[in-house]
């Protein structure tokens, strides 16, 4: 695992010593990616550099960047390739020689046999720029679900990409202009999905695709799309068991690689289990284990890890988090480079933390949801599919004329406006943190929503993977649309931030793509079957020894008590920070209303803790992120800039948007 970083100057006009000061200083604000090693290499107008946590070949042999023998190519890399062995002798009988054991090697020579064919080859997860002095072309390339970051930004003058916004930004600072579409959708989902960023001109490379730049031209394409959904139906149960676990046993096997001591991240859920109960059969070692516990009992899942831990012998750790809310928040704070509102990265930072202590890999359970429809609002949603409340025609005016009016403390709100949409405008509210806030008017400024009213609404890019998803029943559209949206933008993301932060390298075998491939083909029926979440995969926890008892508990998901440590037990100043006047000048907010949401949570009307979080993360994040990085008060919305200063900004976007 490793940290990347990289420019090429367009205009070959820059002085190479100013090329290797720049991107040295990319990769020092990286370190904690890659604690190891470090090198940069200028060739020419290109300059390109990396961090790297040795994983495989712990010898000077895997020091990037790394050439090939001619000098023609060269490579820095961000992941794993697990199936780099396989590919590794294929390229030996095509008659290529290595002089490492590392997968950087192994992907530079495949780069060389097939170009850009060969990401069909690779099994893992990778960001990793190529330069190919031949014809003078950069190509850059993400995994297929975006498990590794990778940032870029092009001007008239030149490209720069890295691991990290804030290694662009120390050496670009005039990009540190906040884009308002990406503070919108992380108002409406809690983080802002690709190929936004909160920075205008600044765009993440979407998963699955490359980045290919060439005689001064930009081509962004898609190299990879998962196969049509629920297209697969298996003759028996036994026979789909007997598959699954095959092909599921082989993504955990060869996720075990590894030079360095490795573990498991073990929640006590069904997926982390099935893991950790793959790991234990294939395993000549004693497997490490590692779980955080909550003195809520409604959200601690501590006693079903335990008792996996028991059951398939592993050498278990388990840390309990108490509510030292404040601090740890002001700690992330700093290193979220986004407005990122899922809080149970604060459990995700403090079990990395704790596995790092005796693991540098460790494998999760990440994506067993989205593939086997373990969500408790793909339920809500099949359900709602036949309510119909309104007659014909009052839906709408129920929306625009009454629901605004309805007083913010009464029940059921929400729901009733739910109920007036379309059946996937239902998904989409469901799905969404903030529009019920921003709909009741009450939160926000008036001159913010006078603007958000104006834009294009947030959903348009999920109606379009609604619409375009590979699968004809409703379930499976639903599915497609999380794993392109809330996996890559919330859940990997998390993954990646909270355990870099930490130097652990994270691995996630139900993301193996010819096993997600096999998954999303099964019929929907093996996914949900009278009401049962993960109907196929709770067969395979059996299967495989799972105890019952934690294989068919309520699902509480990997997540904090906010709703408690937003009641009682949090230092008032942390919810005062919402009130301040530094935080109400920047106008997004209207201070009466907050008070009253803040009052209705703290005094047990309504559980308000999703909303105050989102927003305190959000204001936290000014802090301690984008004013440390512009090093000056950030007190303007980019809303309120000129409606001709933010054409400019729009128009810079376009330089640099994949669409």
């Amino acid at each position: 695992m490793c940290a990347i970083a990289g420019l090429i100057c367009l205009t070959r006009q820059c002085p190479e010593e100013d090329h290797l000061r720049i991107v040295s200083r990319m990769c020092e604000l990286q370190s904690h990616r890659g604690p190891d090693d470090r090198g940069v290499v200028s060739l020419g107008h290109v300059c390109l550099g990396s961090n790297r946590l040795s994983i495989i070949d712990l010898s000077k042999a895997g020091h990037m960047p790394m050439s090939d023998a001619e000098k023609n190519l060269c490579i820095v890399y961000n992941g794993e390739t697990y199936n780099f062995q396989k590919v590794r002798e294929e390229l030996i009988r095509c008659g290529h020689e290595f002089r490492s054991r590392t997968d950087t090697e192994v992907v530079l020579h495949a780069f060389k046999q097939w170009g850009e064919h060969c990401f069909e080859r690779f099994a893992g997860m990778f960001a990793f720029a190529i330069y190919d002095r031949r014809n003078d072309t950069l190509t850059l390339a993400r995994d297929r679900f975006g498990k590794k970051p990778l940032y870029y930004v092009l001007s008239k003058e030149r490209l720069l990409f890295g691991s990290e916004i804030k290694a662009i930004l120390a050496v670009a600072p005039e990009l540190c202009e906040v884009d308002p579409e990406g503070l919108l959708n992380f108002f409406y989902f809690g983080y802002i999905p690709d190929p936004l960023t909160a920075f205008t001109r600044i765009r993440k490379l979407p998963p699955g695709h490359l980045l290919e730049l060439a005689a001064g031209q930009v081509r962004v394409a898609k190299y990879w799309e998962l196969p049509q959904y629920g297209v697969h139906e298996p003759s028996c149960e036994e026979e789909c068991l007997e598959e699954m676990e095959k092909r599921l046993a082989e993504a955990v096997r060869i996720r075990l690689i590894s030079d360095v001591p490795l573990g498991a991240l073990l929640s006590g859920g069904v997926d982390s289990s099935i893991v950790v109960a793959l790991m234990a059969r294939a395993s000549s070692r004693q497997v490490k284990t590692f779980s955080i516990g909550f003195s809520k009992s409604d959200f601690n899942e501590a006693q079903h890890a335990r008792v996996v831990a028991q059951h398939f012998g592993t050498e278990h750790h388990e840390l309990f988090v108490e509510p030292q809310i404040e601090e740890t928040v002001q700690q992330l704070t700093h290193s979220l480079e986004e407005p990122f509102g899922d809080s149970s990265m604060v459990p995700t930072y403090h079990v990395c933390q704790l596995a790092r202590q005796h693991v540098t890999v460790a494998l999760a359970g990440d994506g067993g949801d989205e593939l086997f429809a373990g969500y408790e609002r793909y339920k809500k949603y099949l359900r709602r599919r036949w309510l119909r409340v309104f007659p014909p025609g009052t839906d709408r005016l129920y929306r625009e004329q009454i629901h605004r009016r309805i007083p913010t403390e009464w029940r059921g709100g929400r729901f009733l406006y739910n109920l007036s949409l379309s059946f996937h405008e239902r998904y989409l509210d469901e799905i969404s943190v903030l529009p019920a806030a921003l709909r009741e008017r009450s939160i926000f400024s008036k001159d913010f929503l006078y603007w958000a009213d104006k834009q294009p609404s947030p959903y348009n890019l999920f109606r379009g993977y609604l619409t375009n998803s590979p699968a004809s029943d409703p379930l499976s559209r639903v599915q497609y649309l999380d794993t392109k949206t809330y996996l890559a933008g919330d859940i990997l993301t998390k993954v990646d931030r909270m355990s870099m932060v930490s130097s652990l390298e994270l691995r996630a075998p139900f993301l193996d793509h010819l096993f997600a491939e096999w998954a999303v083909q099964l019929s929907p029926r093996w996914k949900m079957r009278f009401g049962e979440l993960k109907y196929i995969l709770k067969k395979l926890a059996e299967r495989l020894g799972v105890p019952k008892q934690v294989i068919y508990r309520r699902k509480q998901g990997f997540s904090m008590p906010l709703v408690h440590w937003l009641r009682q037990e949090p230092s008032p100043a942390l919810l005062e920070i919402l009130l301040e006047p530094k935080t109400i000048q920047r106008g997004y907010l209207n201070p009466e209303g907050l008070r009253r949401r803040i009052r209705e949570h703290r005094q047990g009307m309504r559980d308000r803790s999703w909303e105050i979080w989102h927003l305190l993360i959000f204001e936290l994040w000014h802090r301690n992120f984008l004013e440390s990085a512009t090093r000056t008060p950030s007190t303007i919305s980019p809303w309120c800039k000129p409606a001709a200063e933010r054409n400019d900004m729009q128009t810079a976007a376009l330089v640099s948007s994949p669409a």
